[in-house]
């Protein structure tokens, strides 16, 4: 079995990584792969163990229409009984027409079951404009019996500017309430490039609500955000989420670790924090950073200080 380098390249060439750990204590992992034509799956006793676990394909991408280009950033959940994914995807007449989407399975092994298409997620009754514009990056999340979704939608006036929204939900399949703006990019960090906060992943612990988020364009400068709220809050108000001023986690050349982003959560087997995210290990990126395929899934141990977590490289 391989051992874990923690801040190296873990399992190569997968952007966006996902790892959910279920109940049984068995460890899955999605991703991006580099010709973004399909959804895999992997699973493990161990997350060392995901390494060399057999991928499995459960889906692949429409021959035309939408959900036929730009399979981006699924996640895996066990929710009510049955596995969902949530990933986004575009139309090959349409690339950058992106949107979000859902996979079902109602069988117990998600790796073998089949998995349905429960087409574009669904906005509420009365919302009519969310996922009209480029969006994708969804999660999902409990919290005191409720389950929320939170995403990156593109405001179509002026530059194209990338915020995050959230909304409760009333299926695993469509939302309750109209989007709330979480973040949009303020600072100069949130901005190189692109003005961008997309990547959402969220963190229970301690009586709070943590937030993470990837901001700017794709290559070095990649970096990540946070939010926090307490979970007792109402957290569809914009005012309970308090917003990091300055990057909790970005590019290290000593440890030659760039654009490190799009991160989950989850825990070892002995019951440590992971963040799993992906970086590059080059400064100079061959092509167009979207289409070179060396974004690689990282692992990292962190720690807690006065309630929060903290993120560090060493």
């Amino acid at each position: 079995m391989s051992e874990i380098l923690y801040n190296k390249p873990w399992i190569l060439q997968r952007a966006d990584p996902y790892v959910y750990r279920h109940t049984d204590g068995s460890y899955y992992f999605t991703a991006s792969v580099p010709a973004y034509d399909g959804i895999i799956l992997r699973k493990a006793d161990t997350l060392a163990g995901l390494v060399d676990a057999p991928e499995v394909e459960i889906w692949h991408k429409h021959e035309s229409g939408i959900m036929s280009c730009h399979i981006w950033a699924p996640e895996l959940y066990y929710i009510d009984g049955a596995w969902y994914i949530y990933y986004a995807g575009g139309d090959k007449d349409a690339v950058w027409e992106i949107r979000p989407y859902v996979l079902e399975c109602k069988d117990a092994d998600p790796m073998t079951g089949t998995w349905t298409e429960k087409g574009k997620m669904g906005r509420a009754d009365d919302d009519d404009f969310s996922f009209e514009a480029f969006s994708l990056d969804g999660t999902v999340f409990e919290n005191r019996g409720k389950w929320y979704y939170i995403w990156a939608e593109k405001v179509g006036v002026g530059k194209q500017i990338s915020n995050l929204y959230i909304a409760e939900m009333e299926t695993p399949y469509k939302l309750k309430t109209v989007q709330v703006l979480l973040t949009t990019p303020d600072y100069d960090w949130e901005r190189v490039g692109f003005w961008v906060n997309e990547g959402p992943a969220v963190l229970k612990r301690n009586g709070k609500i943590f937030m993470t988020y990837s901001a700017s364009e794709t290559g070095v400068d990649y970096c990540m955000g946070m939010l926090t709220a307490d979970e007792d809050s109402d957290l569809l108000d914009p005012l309970s989420w308090k917003k990091e001023r300055y990057p909790v986690l970005q590019s290290d050349a000593s440890l030659e670790v760039y654009g490190p982003g799009h991160n989950s959560f989850t825990v070892d087997e002995e019951g440590n924090d992971i963040m799993v995210y992906h970086a590059r290990t080059e400064v100079e990126i061959v092509g167009n950073p979207l289409y070179n395929p060396n974004r690689h899934a990282m692992l990292m141990k962190f720690g807690w200080e006065k309630g929060r977590p903290i993120f560090k490289f060493t």
